[in-house]
């Protein structure tokens, strides 16, 4: 089955309560708070008003900069969270690449290798603290001393831990020890500290895809992937409207088209997408922004049942 979540920030407490009311009832798994400090909201302060107001759609951050949170101060709110929405968090985390959040912690952002040993460190912490567990790590890269998360306890037995990333060690590290792969398709961070050159060529994904299945090896259950989609446009001229995203990142149309981190055409097209990325790539989830809450509201059903069968991706 197919599943979409949503990613979104509040700009005031009613259009925010109403979007997460209005997701739910779309048939969104889960409801997904950005986590830029200093840019937007707390992720789990608007989660947990979320909550308030919904009772089944997920709730998790997408994705929190392990960067700059320390793991006692993230497994709580994870567990705060999990606490008041009756056992619906999830928690999406990821390296951090904005140098001004690394600043802003009293830190210089550290070069790529040093980013993902933190975000490793930091990610097993966390999943440790929330497993109960007592952790001690003293490592450049994290200092953690007799950490334990004695309460609040989350209501799930497992948080399911997302991890977005395009990094091939990260990858794997998801593909080991994560419930959910994010694919960014991100490339190299440009100046600005948010902005990113893009890998969605076919041989890319395919590299990324690599990096996972290696790390996967011998699990019984691999973690499910899931692609961060920059545009959703439900239109007759799926070529067109296409033209300029593909010229800005350097593909052509038909290879901007075939990838999983844009969905652009009509109802019929975009299912049939939707089914093509599963049997070629083994996406079965995806991210969209606010703006697709509109255009994809009407098509999740239908789309939840899309997959290779539905689609004719095996014939």
């Amino acid at each position: 089955m197919t599943v979409f979540c949503l990613q979104a920030t509040p700009t005031d407490a009613a259009s925010w309560l109403d979007l997460a009311r209005r997701a739910e009832a779309a048939g969104f798994d889960a409801l997904l708070a950005a986590d830029h400090p200093g840019d937007v909201t707390s992720p789990f302060v608007a989660l947990a008003a979320a909550a308030s107001v919904t009772s089944t759609i997920g709730l998790g951050s997408y994705v929190s900069n392990l960067g700059v949170r320390e793991p006692v101060l993230l497994a709580a709110d994870v567990a705060t969270l999990d606490l008041v929405s009756g056992g619906r968090a999830r928690l999406g985390v990821g390296a951090g690449h904005t140098p001004a959040e690394w600043r802003a912690v009293g830190r210089e952002r550290p070069d790529v290798a040093g980013r993902v040993r933190r975000c490793v460190a930091v990610a097993e912490a966390v999943r440790a603290l929330l497993d109960g567990e007592e952790v001690t790590v003293d490592t450049p890269e994290l200092a953690v001393r007799g950490a334990r998360l004695t309460a609040p306890r989350p209501v799930q037995e497992r948080i399911p831990l997302t991890m977005g990333t395009a990094n091939s060690t990260l990858l794997r590290w998801a593909g080991a020890h994560a419930d959910v792969v994010g694919l960014t398709g991100f490339g190299r961070t440009l100046a600005d500290g948010h902005a990113h050159d893009v890998r969605w060529r076919t041989d890319q994904i395919e590299a990324q895809l690599a990096h996972v299945a290696a790390g996967a090896a011998g699990r019984d259950d691999p973690p499910a992937l899931e692609a961060l989609v920059q545009q959703v446009v439900v239109t007759d001229d799926a070529e067109a409207a296409a033209a300029e995203t593909a010229r800005d990142v350097g593909l052509t149309v038909a290879e901007l088209l075939a990838t999983p981190f844009v969905l652009i055409g009509t109802v019929d097209e975009i299912v049939a997408a939707v089914g093509e990325h599963e049997r070629r790539w083994g996406v079965t989830r995806f991210v969209v922004r606010r703006p697709a809450l509109e255009p994809l509201a009407p098509l999740l059903a239908r789309l939840a049942s899309a997959g290779p069968s539905a689609t004719g991706g095996n014939a």
